[in-house]
């Protein structure tokens, strides 16, 4: 079932949702129903999953010369969503990327999905791996995740890399894009980024999850903005609760989320991270209370692999 339908079928009441990560290469499936199993009593109707491409690290040999490496830490999306959908019944959502795959893999991923009965997919440009300042795409592929939508929509018509192949069926996928309520990182503006969100919409996404957000009113007002130039789709919060102090710093830095002065004051407060925790979970508690009063088709948790958090705010609500 789609994004759109869950929507439809929710009758206008708020839903649950949430983001794993795969396990760490090495680990087995079991550790991702762990972190499942505990959020399944909230009924979430899907849970996204993240895609994480292959990084190269340099290793120096016995004659001193470097050797480059391919390192995969997070293997297994398409994997884990066909063992999500087989153990839980709920749709899984994988994460695509731009970074790491050419056209001709995005196509393969693609057909791979929709022969596993994956009916959504979301459609991501992805980060710069950590040897680069800046993003680049793989030769052969999509520069940005526009071209990325605009592929699937093309196999969504039938419309295959290889124009001869006879008997083409086309896929039926729903798809989801981000949208950042304080502006992407690389974007000059925010009038900037929302043209290029309208450029999603237009080229065939359905959707969108926001960036974590630690103020509503940023929310609020990029939703706004996001009417006013025309964006129709669902727009759905994504949301984090603070967990740790280190966050303070590393929040802002890799996610582009300003923390409000009051919850820095009293997160400084606290004796220890658990005190800590404990505030994270009531913070976003009140957000999440907040948006619901508007009526929003569904809160979106982003669990970074821990659900005890996620679990205490969706006890308070759902």
């Amino acid at each position: 079932m789609t994004v759109l339908e869950h929507i439809e079928n929710g009758n206008g009441k708020t839903q649950f949702s949430f983001e794993i990560l795969p396990p760490l290469k090495g680990q087995n499936i079991q550790s991702i129903f762990d972190g499942i199993d505990p959020l399944m009593e909230f009924k979430p109707p899907f849970i996204d999953v993240t895609y994480h491409r292959e990084e190269y690290v340099f290793a120096e040999r016995e004659n001193g010369l470097l050797e480059k490496k391919i390192v995969r830490k997070r293997p297994g999306t398409v994997g884990i969503c066909a063992a999500i959908q087989n153990k839980y019944q709920v749709d899984a959502i994988p994460h695509i990327l731009c970074g790491g795959f050419t056209r001709e893999d995005t196509e393969n991923f693609l057909i791979d999905l929709d022969f596993l009965g994956i009916d959504n997919v979301m459609a991501l440009r992805g980060d710069a791996v950590k040897t680069e300042t800046y993003f680049r795409p793989e030769k052969g592929g999509n520069n940005y995740a526009c071209d990325l939508v605009a592929q699937i929509t093309q196999l969504n018509s039938g419309q295959y890399l290889d124009e001869d192949l006879a008997n083409k069926t086309p896929t039926n996928f729903c798809i989801g894009v981000a949208g950042y309520p304080e502006k992407h990182m690389e974007a000059p503006n925010m009038d900037s980024d929302i043209h290029f969100l309208k450029q999603k919409i237009k080229r065939g996404a359905s959707y969108v999850v926001t960036q974590m957000f630690f103020d509503n009113r940023k929310f609020f007002n990029f939703v706004e903005k996001c009417r006013a130039s025309g964006i129709t789709v669902p727009i759905i919060p994504g949301l984090k609760p603070l967990a740790t102090k280190k966050q303070l710093n590393l929040i802002p830095h890799r996610f582009n989320a300003e923390l409000p002065e009051e919850l820095i004051k009293e997160v400084l407060k606290c004796k220890d991270n658990e005190a800590i925790k404990q505030l994270g979970i009531d913070w976003c508690t009140a957000q999440s209370k907040e948006l619901m009063a508007h009526n929003i088709p569904f809160l979106h948790y982003y669990s970074m692999g821990k659900s005890d958090n996620i679990k205490a705010i969706a006890s308070n609500l759902f």
